[in-house]
Parts: C-alpha cells; structure tokens; sequence
C-alpha cells in the first residue's frame, strides 16, 4: 500500500506524493541487506497434491488481500474531482496495488525461504514475524535498528485508512451514529486499537492470523453484490446521488443480505482454516476455496433474487 499512497494520494494531497519514500528506501536496504541469503533453489517435499493446493491457498490469499481494499475505495475517491477519467483512476489503483503488494509479497517469501538456511532467522521467526524482518538488516547495526523502525511505522501508518473507514462506518450505522463527529469516532477505533495491541501484544496476532482470514471472504461478496446491482441493474438508468441517504430511493437489501448469506454458506463448505475445514475443501484436497465457492454462490443468487426484489417492492 505504500505506492498505492503515492500513486492516488498524491492525486488528492501534496504531502502524500512523499509519505511512500522512507518506506521504499527501508525495504529497498531490506532487499540489499537480506537478499542474498534468499534461498530460491527450494523446491516442495510435500505430496505434489498437497502442493498443489497449498499454492491454491497461497494464491487466494494474495488476491483477496488487496481487494479487501475495495469496500473502503469510495471512502477516498470521492475526494477526486468529478470529470476525473475513470480509466486513470484504475490506472493508478490497479498500478499501486499491484507494485506494492508484490513487492512485499515477494520479500516476504524471501525471508522465508532464508528460515531454512539461517538458524537466526529461524529464531527470529519463533518470536515473530516482526522479529524476523529485524532480524533481515543484522549487520547493519543501529542504521539496521532505524530501518526496522521504519517499516514498523509504516505498517501502523497503514491502518490509518482503515481507522477513517471505520469511523464512516460507524456513522452510516444510523441518526445517532451520524450525530457523532468523525474525529471522535477515529479516536474510539485508535484507542480499541491501543487496547487490543497492549493487552493481547503476546498471543494476540495467533488471533488475528486466524480470522482475518474471513475477511477475505466477506469482502468479496459484498464487492460482488455491489458490482452487480452497478453493472446489471443500475447501469442503464444511473444513480441519483442526491438522494443516497434517502430510503424511500434505496433498496431494502433483501436480496443483497440473503446473497451474503448464501455466499457465506459456500465459504464454510470450501473453508481450510484453523478453526474448520469444510467438506468441499477436503474434496479439493485441502486447498482453500471458500472464496471461489462463496463467490460463485454469490454470482448466482443475487440477480435472480434482486429482480424478484425490484419487482414486488420497486426499489
């Protein structure tokens, strides 16, 4: 995310066209520091089937990481000018997200793959996966510390898009939501933040590993749901956007709420997590797919119902 802060923030403030350097400069001196002890001769021993779906899990995860992003993507554009080209837009999102998350991806895997080579690393990963990119800038000495730092800084930096998409969240809930300022409520989320990190700082990121991992299901049905209703139902006559918080003028959300339902159900069935497999995972051989399968659930039953919704209530 640090391009994708340049890329598009730079489009909507000055100051964020520089936010991204230290953090591209500290991974760069990561990659020039820890590099050479990637191992990229490793090859699976694992059953080749087994293999093969751990890289299917591999592979959802890396593409329902980034789009995550998109249930907060009107929470910014909207700060864009309104003849702003769409395809510069998507340009410059896909062009951020694909550069950013790839390039961590890809030092990510590299220090992986240094575990097994370097018993340090392997210590360092004991602790934690922070304590194992610390453990990439050793021989750096205190330069190595401050990069460390840096990269720290900018994960915390990270979810500060997420605190202010959370405090509209909180604010679309209702009137009463709507009646408190925005800052407070950003304050609220740091401070949830703050409380979380220092109580649950030993165990709590076994916690988040384990179910942030929905998130990647849930986003997606409802970018799909979203997608749909825009593509399919809302194209040919437009949006009056006068009227966006009107209910006479929205939909009731019938359909869109069962085709979450259902595309739930379908995550459960295709699910490989920690706290349950579903049947239809074992059947992949242990591979992940609720999000296909949830998706796919998703893709086929909200048209037919949200036209079935548009005609009995018209809206």
């Amino acid at each position: 995310m640090i391009l994708l802060s340049y890329v598009a923030g730079a489009q909507i403030h000055t100051p964020g066209r520089y936010a991204c350097i230290p953090q591209i400069l500290a991974l760069f001196v990561l990659i020039g520091c820890a590099g050479p002890h990637f191992n990229g001769s490793l090859e699976g021993t694992s059953d080749p089937a087994l293999l093969a779906a751990n890289r299917l899990s591999f592979f959802t995860l890396c593409l329902y990481a980034p789009n995550s992003w998109g249930a907060a993507a009107s929470d910014f554009y909207v700060y864009y000018p309104e003849n702003t080209s769409r395809l510069k837009i998507f340009l410059l999102t896909t062009t951020g997200v694909w550069t950013s998350f790839t390039l961590v991806y890809l030092l990510g895997i590299g220090l992986a793959s240094g575990i097994t080579t370097r018993p340090a690393w392997e210590e360092a990963y004991s602790i934690s996966v922070g304590a194992l990119v610390a453990a990439g800038f050793d021989g750096l000495g205190g330069f190595g510390g401050m990069c460390a730092v840096i990269v720290a800084l900018g994960i915390i930096a990270n979810s500060v898009p997420g605190v202010y998409s959370a405090a509209l969240g909180f604010q679309v809930l209702g009137r009463y939501g709507k009646a408190v300022p925005r800052y407070v409520w950003s304050c609220f989320v740091v401070l949830v933040t703050l409380v979380c990190a220092l109580a649950g700082r030993n165990r709590i990121l076994v916690v988040f590993q384990n179910v942030l991992a929905l998130m990647g299901y849930w986003m997606e049905f409802m970018v799909l749901i979203v997608a749909q209703e825009h593509l399919l139902f809302r194209r040919a006559k437009g949006f009056d956007w006068t009227r966006w918080e009107d209910k006479a003028y929205l939909p009731v959300g019938i359909a869109a709420l069962v085709a979450f339902l259902v595309g739930w159900l379908g995550a459960v069935l295709g699910m490989y997590q920690a706290y349950y497999v579903g049947r239809l995972a074992e059947l992949a051989g242990g591979s992940d797919v609720g999000l296909w399968v949830g998706c796919g659930f998703t893709l086929l039953v909200f048209p037919p119902l949200r036209w079935l919704e548009l005609k009995w209530l018209g809206k």
